[in-house]
């Protein structure tokens, strides 16, 4: 084994392990496909292991490849922080937010607040599971979500702090019979069919979540379907299939609907601050400071017994990592 790495050699194969594909990987690094598979082959050299098995259709890590790959990261991200100590500031943070107006945007809000100094860049995509999946790549630094709805082998390389319970809604068409009501019982759902983001592959934590909430009580979970992305392409599909659609009390305003509280009981969707286990960055550091000040003074993470929630979320929510 060699006695030292040069870190060059492991951003080339977290690339090519990131994207499968050589010339994509060649593209993302500013770098010849040659030059890069040069590179590949002397780290296999060095290692005495091949990392991929390539064939003229695909390329795939091997079992020595998915050993090395987390610890590859992880020299990496030092490599990364060690650079921006040296340069007296920290690089930009990447914070994903899921959607504007909601609890993590506070959360952000309060952090630029308590780090001037730091560049906390804000960014809106939908689900924690295409998060986490960026996040461990090196593409991501912060996201919020349903930690306990991610896979166990996903856990294992993030760090999360619990944030809020979010109470829970329905958006509905303004026409619907229910949105005539202040608030919506559970069961007055039955016989509905509930957009929950299934067929998303980055929102798997939700669906699930959904599931177990809609379990037994006669409310089906809406057909796998893309995800309308846009406030007018959001209107055009719910004018047209009129499917309630699953969501949180904070969850922003659209037109043509009303946002109704669930009730009887009151199911909450637990929220976690999630970023790369080991990271190291007064942004992160911003952002939990923050997030425990909000939580303190607006009594985000109080839950009463009667509330819904899965008792693997009660669980996650209390190991705070």
């Amino acid at each position: 084994m060699p006695r030292e790495l040069d870190p060059r050699l492991l951003r080339a194969f977290t690339a090519v392990a990131d994207e499968l594909h050589f010339t994509r990987a060649a593209a993302a690094l500013y770098v010849a496909q040659q030059a890069l598979s040069r590179d590949i082959r002397r780290l296999e050299r060095e290692l005495g292991a091949e990392l991929f098995v390539r064939t003229t259709r695909q390329v795939t890590l091997t079992g020595d490849g998915e050993r090395l790959l987390p610890y590859a990261r992880r020299v990496l991200q030092a490599q990364d922080e060690l650079l921006a100590a040296a340069s007296g500031s920290a690089r930009p943070l990447l914070v994903d937010l899921n959607s504007e107006g909601m609890a993590s945007g506070r959360v952000l809000a309060r952090a630029r607040e308590l780090a001037p100094e730091c560049e906390l860049m804000a960014r809106f995509e939908s689900g924690l599971t295409g998060a986490a999946a960026e996040i461990i790549a090196g593409r991501l630094d912060v996201s919020f979500g349903r930690f306990a709805g991610l896979e166990p082998g996903v856990r294992a390389l993030l760090s999360h702090q619990p944030v809020r319970y979010e109470p829970m809604a329905v958006l509905l068409p303004v026409d619907h019979p229910l949105a005539a009501r202040s608030r919506v019982p559970l069961d007055a759902l039955a016989g509905e069919t509930v957009y929950a983001g299934a067929g998303n592959p980055g929102t798997l934590e939700w669906t699930d979540l959904a599931r177990r909430l809609f379990a037994g009580r006669g409310i089906a979970v809406a057909a796998p379907a893309p995800m309308a992305v846009g406030v007018e392409e959001f209107r055009r599909v719910m004018a047209k299939w009129r499917n309630p659609v699953l969501a949180v009390v904070d969850f922003p305003a659209m037109p043509d609907t009303v946002l109704r509280p669930i009730v009887d009981p009151v199911p909450l969707s637990p929220l976690s601050l999630v970023w790369r286990k080991g990271m190291c960055h007064p942004g992160v550091d911003a952002l939990r400071a923050a997030a425990d000040e909000l939580a303190g003074r607006e009594g985000w993470l109080e839950r009463d017994p009667s509330c819904w929630l899965p008792e693997c979320d009660k669980s996650t929510m209390c190991d705070n990592n």
